[in-house]
């Protein structure tokens, strides 16, 4: 009886010693995503197993130019189990090896920094419910990547639901009220008639005369979300004519054919460039029947053919500005380019405290930019679809499942990721 105790009391002390041993190992370990160009199968899925951690409460570590802006992460059979199901490629790693590669960053030498990721960010994407989701670049990445979302527009925005949110994408829209710009080309068109009735509907709804006055009051709301700490990430014709609701409050630019009255006389002399966050000293454009804007956008005088157009992005200290090399971590360093109703912005338009991250210098266009507001940020991204070089309306969808390493895509992600950061790390 006797040996028999012995032998279950050692038997019971090899297991609690195997237990311990695994437990050991398994904290010992890192998973690294791996975000180079040779390395990595999918570049946007990436970013979606990095959301999937904060959300479980694991702390991320985003290597700033390390291998393409890598992740790493304590090893967990959960997370790897996901890497797999969703085809991402990575490493299990020692801690020892971690603990080196953190040194390595951390030399003055080289380029490179840590980020910790720490929360998961609460997105918004501002668009009429609507709209299909491939209308739209950032929700199509958003559902490509497994990165949960809400859709917000007019009615949730005047009811101040936005500070419930710690970041908002500005869908391809127009703050201006005027429906696009599209009324030489679709006023005719069924959807276009439908947009306007829909869009005059909800403005009575919510006690205005007009579209173009909602609208100024929800780019109102948005610039006081901005203001009071949020994130804010527009693209396309979201990017101007957002700029030129700020920049024309209580000034009515809309001629009859979109709000029923004519603008007020002298209109561009009464445009406002102090409140803008990005341009100063633009020029509407006042033929209503030209598909555009402004000259904020250089879509109409540029002759760039598409083998030629791309744009190169900055290279950043990542030791002291890390916010910019964070919204710039990609696999490669230029950019195909991509147009758009706004495709890139004119430079010498832009303000002079605006953070330009990514441009075509030769042709004076940048096509990426950011900024800070009060408590907040904004960045502008030009273009509609970074894989769909002229995506036309009724153009079909981009399948992502073609492109999982996209770098235009990458940099919209980057900037989902962005509000995730340990604040003491976010300094320009």
């Amino acid at each position: 009886m006797m040996q028999k105790t012995q032998m279950m009391k050692c038997h019971f002390n090899w297991l609690l010693a195997t237990l311990l041993l695994f437990s050991f190992n398994t904290k010992a370990i890192q998973l690294l995503i791996p975000m180079d160009a040779e390395s990595q199968k999918q570049h946007l899925k990436a970013y979606g197993i990095a959301y999937y951690a904060l959300e479980r409460g694991i702390e991320v570590e985003w290597l700033l130019n390390y291998r393409g802006g890598s992740f790493m992460l304590p090893f967990e059979e959960t997370l790897k189990l996901e890497c797999r199901i969703r085809n991402i490629s990575y490493e299990v790693i020692s801690e020892s090896d971690a603990a080196n590669i953190r040194a390595a960053i951390s030399s003055p030498a080289v380029n490179q920094s840590i980020v910790k990721l720490q929360k998961p960010p609460k997105i918004a994407v501002y668009s009429p419910k609507g709209k299909q989701p491939w209308d739209d670049a950032v929700t199509m990445v958003l559902s490509y990547a497994e990165i949960p979302y809400d859709m917000v527009y007019d009615r949730d925005v005047m009811n101040d639901l936005l500070p419930k949110y710690d970041w908002l994408h500005l869908h391809h829209e127009d703050f201006t009220g005027q429906y696009g710009r599209f009324y030489a080309a679709f006023r005719n068109a069924p959807w276009y008639i439908q947009q306007k009735n829909d869009q005059e509907a909800l403005a009575q709804e919510l006690g205005f005369a007009k579209v173009s006055a909602l609208k100024s009051a929800v780019a109102e709301k948005i610039r006081e979300f901005t203001i009071g700490g949020g994130f804010l990430f527009a693209m396309c014709s979201a990017t101007d004519s957002y700029e030129i609701a700020l920049a024309a409050l209580d000034v009515d630019i809309c001629e009859p054919m979109f709000d029923g009255d004519p603008a007020e006389p002298n209109y561009q002399n009464k445009l406002n460039y102090h409140r803008c966050n990005a341009f100063h000293n633009f020029s509407l454009k006042t033929n209503p029947t030209i598909y555009e804007f402004s000259d904020i956008d250089v879509t109409m005088d540029r002759k760039i053919p598409k083998e030629r157009d791309y744009f190169s992005l900055f290279e950043f200290s990542a030791k002291w500005d890390i916010v910019p090399t964070m919204l710039t971590q990609n696999h490669v360093r230029l950019v195909n380019g991509f147009m758009g109703q706004t495709t890139a912005f004119r430079s010498s338009l832009i303000k002079s405290d605006v953070l330009i991250l990514g441009e075509f210098k030769a042709a004076g266009e940048a096509r990426y930019i950011h900024g800070e507001l009060g408590q907040g940020t904004w960045t502008y991204y030009g273009g509609h679809d970074p894989e769909d070089y002229q995506h036309r309306v009724g153009d079909p969808k981009t399948e992502l499942e073609l492109y999982p390493n996209s770098p235009g895509y990458r940099l919209i992600l980057n900037n989902i990721l962005f509000p995730a950061a340990k604040k003491k790390n976010q300094k320009t």
